[in-house]
Formats: structure tokens, sequence, C-alpha cells
């Protein structure tokens, strides 16, 4: 628990409910202990506020003994799912995230399409809202597939129902639960669609092949698979097919036969928001693209 708060402290700005519970650190940490060995520890609510990045989001913030114990949950468990998911899956993985997914597509485009000289097609799909859409006993179910223990089974079920419907945005124990969940997906396009070109950050999915009927038929396969084994479902506006040579938007940038450019609602976004305080953040994010000109604009 003590690796925990140190794990939730790094990198963190103090807040009230910090200074609070770090206030009687050592009492609070084994009074939480002593609540979980008793099982007698309840989850305390949200505050819920909002986020705009780009989209606006409903962000639900756990209190800070929750979060600590959150950690202490992630530690325990992500190590222990994280080799079992695929190498495709790159959100919220340790060595992954969205600059390795591009990456990883542009590698993977300039393989099928032959250092491009053959057309090649995209499927872009996206999954209808989420994580309000997760539903909590599928869930359950999956992490009891791996995890035997009884008390940690009943851990996870209390912070798994301390929402009411889905999963919050906000817990860190979400993103990993979101990868347990859609593991399923990744493997059932992995081997029983058998596609060698399937890259996934979160719920955004890209499939590469050469005949775009296939991969059209892929989606209603998928769609399927979704609303049969997981009660999720593709968004019918976001299921977007796109030649190479078109560019493919994924992850905030274009990935272009001959160079990677960043997005244009994302490049007059940062043109808007630009100030002294994440001008090296926006020049840390053209670093990954051909952005020569917007660079020098910002210097």
């Amino acid at each position: 628990m003590f690796l925990a708060w140190r794990e939730f402290k790094k990198g963190k700005r103090k807040r009230l409910d910090v200074q609070e519970f770090e206030f009687n650190l050592e009492d609070n940490l084994f009074q939480l202990h002593n609540e979980l060995k008793d099982k007698t520890y309840q989850h305390g609510r949200y505050i819920p506020f909002y986020v705009t990045d780009p989209k606006l989001r409903h962000i639900h913030k756990a209190t800070v003994r929750d979060r600590v114990l959150h950690q202490a949950v992630f530690r325990v468990l992500y190590p222990i799912f994280d080799r079992n998911f695929i190498f495709d899956s790159y959100s919220c993985r340790v060595g992954k995230g969205t600059h390795k997914a591009v990456s990883h597509l542009e590698t993977s485009c300039r393989k099928l399409s032959q250092n491009n000289s053959k057309t090649i097609f995209a499927l872009k799909c996206d999954i209808k809202k989420f994580f309000d859409s997760i539903d909590q006993n599928i869930l359950t179910n999956l992490i009891q597939t791996k995890i035997k223990d009884a008390n940690v089974i009943w851990l996870v079920e209390v912070i798994i129902k301390s929402f009411s419907k889905g999963l919050p945005l906000g817990n860190v124990t979400s993103q990993l639960f979101a990868n347990i969940y859609l593991n399923e997906l990744d493997q059932f396009v992995k081997h029983s669609l058998k596609e060698k070109y399937y890259i996934r950050y979160c719920d955004d999915f890209v499939i590469l092949g050469e005949n775009p009927n296939i991969l059209q038929g892929l989606s209603k396969n998928i769609d399927e698979f979704l609303e049969k084994s997981l009660k999720l479902s593709l968004h019918p506006n976001k299921i977007i097919m796109r030649k190479y040579i078109q560019g493919l938007d994924f992850l905030g940038y274009v990935v272009l036969p001959s160079h990677r450019v960043l997005r244009t609602r994302t490049k007059h976004r940062m043109l808007k928001k630009v100030n002294t305080k994440n001008l090296a953040s926006y020049l840390g994010v053209l670093g990954h693209c051909n952005g020569y000109n917007l660079k020098k604009l910002l210097d």
C-alpha cells in the first residue's frame, strides 16, 4: 500500500484532498489496510467534471483514499493480464502509446503495400460509447478467468460496482479493465478472423487489407461479435474505409505513403491554444511528424 501511495504521488500536484490524506498518512493507510482485511471497505463517491481533449469527456474523480487503492490493485493485476494481450494493442501499456501505434501503422502499410507499389485499404472503426457500455458482470467474469483469489475478486467487484454503469473515465483501474475487456475483440480479430494487420488503441482500431469488400465484411463480423460477446457495437457513423494513398487519420496524425502529418483539426487547435506553458509539449508532438513549417511558426 505504501508503494501504491508513492506511485500515486509521483508527478502529481498537491491538492487539498491529498494534503488531508497526508496529514495522518500512516494512520490512514493502516485504516485502509484493516478495512480491506475485514472486508468493511466501501468505495467513496466520485467528483464529476468535464474536460475537452479535444472532444468533451465526462471525467469522474475518486477520492485520494480510493485512488491509492486503485494504484495498488493496478500494480498487482497489470503484469498478470498484460502478458496475455496481443502485441498490436497500444493503449495504456508499458512501452506502448500513441506514437508507437502510429509508427506501427506506418510500418504495416509499407509492408502490405510492398513499399507503396500496391494499392491497399484501411478499415477504421470506433466502438460506440465504449466506457459507458461495458457490462460489469462480463468484465468481472473475464477477470475471474485469471484471478482465483476470492478476496481479490471481492475487491475488484467493489471497485467495478462503485460506478453505476460501465466504467468511469478517470480511474487507473479503468484503463486496465478496458484492455481486459477488449482483449476479447483482439483475440477474435487475430485468431478467428486471422487478420494480420490490425492495430487497436483503446476503442479505436484499424485493419489493413487489399480488398475493400472483404474489409467491409469484417466490420459486420466484428459488430456481430461485439454485440453477442461483449454487449458493445460499432459506431455506425465511424466505420470508415480509405485508400492508403489518401492518408489514414489515426490518433491525431495522418499517415501517408511518403510522410506523416498532423491532423488538420489538431493543427488548428494547437495554433489557437499555444502559450509558453504548453509550447514544449506541442513541439514534442510535432517531433513525431513532418511539421517543419508549423514548428517554425510556433518557434
